[in-house]
């Protein structure tokens, strides 16, 4: 399976993160990508960007190198109800806008709780996908999960560096995840979640899981810029405001 974008991309914005959008992009050029997303972290995150930060990210060229740019963020789910770490006015100026449950940042609570949470932020109608949902931090009813994600049309992620660096312990609630937007036809975005220029583009243990599950590339939007810009431009039906 060809992936032509990195949809999960960090720089040194997001305070533990060591490259530059400059050298991100540079890295995404030598490896043949065409498109990547800078997704720093929401201003939550120890470290992380002021919210000015998203709303200056005009500055950066839409292309260079012959990769497209999206601007973005990683927002870190904050309480129960769902509700993320930048504003309305902020999210909806952003091309992409990630979630996800960070330890720093969400409460922690029951399976359905967690669940709950979860679901939660994929109301918000600015929201693309969710960012690792098997993580084990965050224990959740992946069926319920992949459901969700179908009815408010939000991507789900396979996140490689949860199978390789961070998060341990992620493959089997990946599987499962991958095993049930078969199923259900949920949409899923492979992310490298690159805190160093050189992960971006290594999507190995990503499509190992895809490959186990004979997932068909037209669930993953990744696979062309078309895909990623259709899923992008469900937006235009969206309200302004979060329900």
């Amino acid at each position: 399976m060809k992936i032509v974008a990195d949809l999960h991309i960090h720089t040194v914005a997001s305070g533990h993160a060591y490259s530059t959008i400059l050298e991100n992009v540079t890295a995404a050029a030598e490896k043949g990508l065409e498109m990547i997303a800078i997704t720093d972290h929401g201003p939550d995150m120890p470290g992380g960007p002021h919210a000015y930060h998203f709303g200056n990210l005009k500055a950066v060229p839409a292309e260079l190198f012959g990769v497209r740019i999206l601007k973005g963020v990683e927002a870190n789910v904050i309480d129960l109800e769902g509700n993320l770490d930048l504003p309305v006015d902020r999210l909806s100026s952003l091309e992409i806008v990630l979630a996800g449950l960070h330890t720093v940042c969400s409460p922690n609570g029951s399976v359905a709780e967690n669940t709950q949470m979860m679901v939660n932020a994929m109301k918000n109608p600015w929201v693309d996908a969710i960012v690792h949902p098997g993580n084990p931090e965050f224990l959740v009813d992946a069926e319920t999960i992949v459901k969700a994600a179908v009815e408010y049309d939000v991507a789900l992620e396979i996140n490689n560096s949860s199978l390789k660096v961070s998060r341990v312990g992620s493959r089997p609630y990946c599987e499962n995840i991958a095993a049930l937007a078969k199923q259900y036809g949920a949409k899923i975005i492979l992310g490298t979640d690159s805190h160093f220029a050189l992960a971006i583009g290594d999507f190995s243990q990503a499509i190992e899981v895809l490959e186990k599950y004979k997932i068909s590339p037209d669930l993953v939007i990744n696979t062309s810029v078309e895909n990623v810009l259709h899923h992008l431009n469900r937006r235009s039906n969206r309200k302004s405001s979060v329900n």
